[in-house]
C-alpha cells in the first residue's frame, strides 16, 4: 500500500482532453495521478513509479497499447484497465487474454470508469489477499481451496469436479472476467479448448447449485461473447 494510503494510477494516453477529464475524476476521489503520452514513457513510469493501476489507451503514437500491454505482462502483473475503441468481441477477448484486467470502451460513462476502477483496486486493498489465501469469502459464498468445500448459506454444495474447478477459478480471479478460452483451457486442458457447447452447460449446472438467476445474476455475471465474472458484495 503506498505512504499514507494514497493509491497511484498512472495514465497512458496521448489525448489531452481525455487524459484532463480522467485526471479530475481520479483525483476527486482521492487518487494520486500519473500520467505518460507515450508507450516508452508509460513503461518507464510503470518500472520507476509503481502505481497500483495502469490505465492504458491501445492509440499510443509510437507503440500499439497491445505490444505495450505484452511487455509489461514479461516483467509484471500490475493491474490494467484499458481504454478502447475497438468494441467486437473478439477484439476484448484477445486484450483479456494478452493480459488486461479489464476494458472500458470509448465512448464512456465516468461512472462506468470509475467503477470499473475501484474493482481492480481491490486487488491492492484487499480482494488479492482473498484470493490467493485458503478460502474466499463473499456474502452467501464461502469456497474453501484447501478442503475443496463450497458453502452457501452455510450449507455445503456438492460440486463435481469441472463444477468445483470453475468456481475456484472464478473466485481466484472474482471481480474480473476470465474469457471463455481461459476457461476451457484450465478446465479442460486444452482438449476443448474451442468448444463452448460444454462450457455453457458447465456454467448453467453450476447457477444451478449455487441459486444463480441467469437473467439477475448475483454471483455469476456473464460476460456475452468473451467470458464470465465473479461477482462480488462492492460490485457496482
Amino acid at each position: 500500500m503506498p505512504v499514507g494510503g494514497q493509491l497511484k494510477i498512472l495514465l497512458i494516453d496521448d489525448e489531452p482532453q481525455i487524459l484532463k477529464f480522467l485526471r479530475i475524476a481520479l483525483q476527486s476521489e482521492g487518487y494520486l495521478v500519473l500520467q505518460a503520452t507515450t508507450g516508452r514513457e508509460g513503461l518507464e513510469q510503470i518500472a520507476l513509479a509503481t502505481p497500483d493501476l495502469v490505465v492504458l489507451d491501445l492509440g499510443l503514437p509510437d507503440m500499439d497499447g497491445l505490444q505495450l500491454l505484452q511487455q509489461l505482462r514479461d516483467w509484471s502483473q500490475i493491474p490494467v484497465l484499458v481504454l478502447s475503441v475497438r468494441s467486437r468481441d473478439a477484439d476484448k477477448v484477445m486484450l483479456l487474454d494478452r493480459g488486461a484486467n479489464d476494458y472500458v470502451t470509448k465512448p464512456f460513462s465516468i461512472q462506468e470508469f470509475m467503477a470499473r476502477v475501484r474493482v481492480l483496486l481491490r486487488s491492492v486493498t484487499g480482494a488479492q489477499e482473498n484470493r490467493t489465501l485458503d478460502r474466499f469469502e463473499n456474502g452467501p459464498l464461502t469456497v474453501d481451496f484447501v478442503r475443496r468445500r463450497v458453502f452457501l448459506d452455510g450449507e455445503i454444495v456438492h460440486l463435481s469436479k469441472k463444477e468445483y474447478a470453475l468456481l475456484a477459478l472464478l473466485a481466484r480471479n472474482a471481480d474480473r472476467v476470465v474469457t471463455q478460452k481461459v476457461i476451457l483451457r484450465e478446465i479442460w486442458s486444452g482438449a476443448q479448448e474451442d468448444n463452448t457447447h460444454y462450457l455453457r452447460i458447465l456454467v448453467a449446472r453450476l447457477r444451478q447449485k449455487l441459486n444463480d438467476d441467469p437473467s439477475r445474476p448475483r454471483l455469476i455475471q456473464t460476460e456475452h461473447g468473451v467470458g464470465y465474472r465473479l461477482l462480488t458484495n462492492n460490485e457496482t
